[in-house]
């Protein structure tokens, strides 16, 4: 009976852990979502780029495809982000995952340069590019507000670190899945048929997360909807915060459309590394980063939101220069190890940070419109970076990404060190759904 005691005590910790205290069924299916939406996301930004040399496009030539599919991107995004606060989140996350399904048929059926672009930019192939393309896609400004709107202030940093883990394992798994290239075809007569199966592998995993987007049960009550339906398109309330996210979010979205898109491209250039060993280092990575996802709340309650994510995103930027000059794959994979395991914990606390400051009702719209200037700047420099890629070294664009990445923290940490979320403020109220006050409105200083 005592042993029998001591089993079940020893068996609460796991189980509060898969079913934690904020966990409910919406929240389950976002991050089940999100999982398989993060495997389709990862596998593509490891062949696509690689496929897409093989089909004879330049540096410049991607960097061009890039650009379209940032900018698609941003607009989607800002589309997203004013139309999820009217209309509820649940479409934008059945209709983007089910894009991406779309567009990965059609790589998987045509080499047409025109159609390559254009279902590209629907699917967002090359967003977030590398072991870190989870976590990122033009429905996130509705997949942010809607955890946001279900989970109270003190879980939310666990919920967002959470949802970093789910990218990580689905980053995992898309990376494995790209061992289904055949690395002793590559440079082949026909491309289109040794990368099929993998293009359809990506449309599978971006259809089961369309799925499960169609069972999520979002509800919204009478004063929200009439709140929202009356918004402008402006978040007047939190147009102070949004000017401080735009001037660092255009610094780093400068910056990480240097190198974001082109990782898997730069290990194929400079090591000769073909998709399954780019995917089988990829996997290890996500495998050695899982820790740092869920590491992300306790290192908020420690340090506080906005120095644990500086402190780790300037890691980030000093990371870039020793990456892009190591002599070997495995030195360049171990840099790029130590630099994933800094981003994977900062990218959910950014993400939990910018929804918390902003006006409930204006939640959709700030994280849409805080990355705008990101977006833009990150879909005109892929071309920069593909022309340097091919007249000038490929370690140039890293070293000027990290550069103004660095720019881009120190900005951060000015703006954002004295404004604290909810949680960490004496007078905060832990209440899902519409507070009285504007926490935007009521904290933020001028600039």
């Amino acid at each position: 009976m005592v042993r029998r005691m001591v089993k079940l005590s020893g068996m609460r910790p796991i189980k509060e852990w898969l079913r934690p205290e904020w966990s409910d069924r919406n929240l389950r299916l976002v991050l089940g979502s999100r999982l398989f939406m993060s495997s389709s996301r990862a596998m593509a930004g490891i062949v696509v780029p690689i496929y897409l040399v093989l089909l004879h496009y330049s540096g410049v030539r991607i960097g061009e495809l890039f650009v379209v599919v940032a900018a698609a991107s941003a607009v989607f995004s800002t589309l997203v982000g004013f139309v999820s606060d009217r209309i509820g989140r649940k479409p934008f996350l059945v209709i983007f995952p089910f894009f991406a399904s779309l567009a990965a048929l059609y790589f998987a059926i045509s080499t047409n340069d025109v159609g390559l672009f254009l279902f590209a930019a629907l699917g967002s192939f090359g967003r977030g590019a590398g072991a870190g393309a989870g976590l990122v896609g033009p429905y996130q400004p509705a997949e942010n507000s809607l955890i946001t709107e279900n989970v109270v202030a003190r879980f939310r940093n666990d919920v967002f670190g959470r949802l970093g883990l789910m990218a990580t394992l689905g980053a995992l798994l898309g990376s494995l899945a790209s061992a289904i290239v055949p690395t002793s075809r590559l440079g082949g007569t026909d491309p289109l048929s040794e990368f099929r199966p993998a293009m359809i592998v990506i449309s599978f995993f971006a259809l089961v997360a369309t799925l499960l987007g169609t069972m999520i049960k979002e509800t919204r009550t009478p004063a929200q909807q009439r709140a929202q339906r009356s918004s402008g398109f402006w978040p007047r309330k939190s147009m102070k915060l949004l000017t401080r996210f735009w001037i660092t979010n255009s610094l780093n979205g400068l910056a990480t459309g240097m190198f974001g898109p082109f990782i898997s491209y730069w290990f194929f250039r400079r090591f000769g590394a073909g998709p399954a060993k780019i995917g089988m280092l990829y996997a290890v990575i996500n495998a050695a980063t899982l820790v740092s996802a869920v590491s992300a709340a306790p290192l908020a309650r420690r340090f506080g939101l906005v120095r644990a994510t500086s402190i780790l995103r300037l890691l980030q930027s000093v990371l870039l220069i020793p990456f892009a000059l190591a002599p070997t794959f495995l030195t360049a994979g171990a840099i790029y190890m130590v630099r994933m395991l800094s981003q994977r914990a900062a990218l959910p606390l950014r993400q939990s940070y910018a929804v918390a400051m902003a006006d409930p009702l204006e939640r959709g719209r700030v994280a849409a419109l805080s990355n705008v200037p990101s977006q833009f700047l990150s879909a005109a420099s892929p071309s920069l970076a593909g022309w340097m890629f091919d007249n000038l070294a490929l370690s140039v664009p890293f070293e000027i990404g990290g550069l103004v990445q660095f720019i881009s923290v120190i900005f951060y940490y000015q703006f954002f060190k004295d404004l604290k979320p909810e949680e960490e403020r004496d007078d905060g109220i832990e209440l899902p759904g519409l507070p009285p006050d504007s926490p935007a409105e009521t904290i933020v200083p001028p600039l």
